[in-house]
């Protein structure tokens, strides 16, 4: 994982609003508050395991919110599964509250309001497509703010391997990072599935299936001169059964390559270290042929334009 920000870089007076900021990039739209005020200290690093994106929080004690109001704003459609490596966060969700310790695994909604106490923790944060996680548990209200069962094995089995495989994500290949991503699900699914008497569905043939194709086009995505043919054939599927198998997250193969462009552009534009390449470098070497298109596209997935989207030059 790469450090991605840290208050140390910035001045007391901004540090509340730029971690408010930069956090919510990373997490999920909400609010943020902490008794420690200025001298309030965190850092933030990210990483993508697969097709699952990470994110590491050391912090400081504050309070994290997710009310109806930044849900009006909110546009992802990814579930949090939470994993405490020191310190202490208590989650409150659907009614019910749980403290998690170094090791637990929890689980957040972002589709509902939530709240995390947050003791001065670092914790890791898995946005994991939606339709992966209702794939293995079904309905997820029943395992929200809730951890793994505590003394099971296959929750401690599946807390070391998560730690692990995010330890060793870098070292990676996309292909290799989405099938031990789909083996760190099916082991987590299994715990959670125990903690409220139900078994997990592992993955299918016909997800595995999704999986390859969605591996297919991280691979390919950049290229401007792909074809969806050529996905479909390297995937070992025709166009018609990609689409049918997207159909299930209501998207379709065209409209996912798409956004997986436009998420890369997103991702490489609110990245500070980046500033020193133009908007049409970034919208090109992600896969973009024409910068207009890009640029109406842009603004019409995430509500700004790509130059809005940039940071502030310190």
């Amino acid at each position: 994982m790469k450090p991605a920000f840290s208050t140390k870089t910035v001045h007391a007076r901004d540090r509340l609003a730029f971690w408010r900021e930069e956090a919510s990039k990373l997490y999920v739209t909400h609010e943020f508050s902490t008794r420690v005020g200025r001298d309030f200290q965190g850092t933030i690093e990210i990483g993508n395991l697969g097709n699952v994106a990470l994110a590491s929080f050391e912090c400081d004690e504050c309070q994290v919110m997710r009310t109806l109001e930044s849900l009006k704003s909110a546009d992802d459609d990814d579930v949090l599964l939470c994993r405490i490596a020191a310190g202490t966060v208590t989650a409150h969700q659907d009614g019910r509250d749980v403290v998690a310790f170094p090791g637990d695994v929890y689980l957040i909604d972002p589709r509902r309001p939530f709240t995390l106490e947050v003791g001065r923790a670092r914790s890791l944060v898995l946005k994991v497509p939606r339709a992966e996680m209702e794939a293995r548990l079904g309905e997820l209200a029943a395992y929200t703010a809730t951890v793994m069962p505590r003394g099971q094995p296959v929750s401690a089995l599946a807390s070391d391997f998560l730690s692990m495989a995010v330890k060793r994500a870098d070292d990676l290949d996309l292909s290799a990072g989405v099938s031990i991503a789909q083996q760190v699900l099916d082991l987590v699914a299994m715990a959670f599935g125990a903690r409220v008497g139900a078994a997990a569905k592992l993955s299918t043939p016909r997800l595995a299936t999704l999986t390859r194709l969605k591996s297919v086009i991280e691979t390919r995505v950049c290229d401007p001169e792909l074809k969806l043919t050529d996905i479909a054939t390297a995937a070992g599927i025709s166009v018609r059964y990609a689409n049918a198998l997207l159909a299930q997250e209501n998207t379709s193969l065209e409209r996912f390559i798409m956004l997986r462009r436009l998420q890369r552009c997103r991702q490489v534009l609110e990245d500070p270290s980046q500033l020193g390449r133009t908007v049409g470098d970034i919208a090109y070497s992600c896969g973009f042929a024409d910068l207009s298109h890009f640029s109406r596209r842009y603004k019409a997935q995430f509500g700004c334009s790509p130059g809005e989207a940039r940071p502030p030059r310190r």
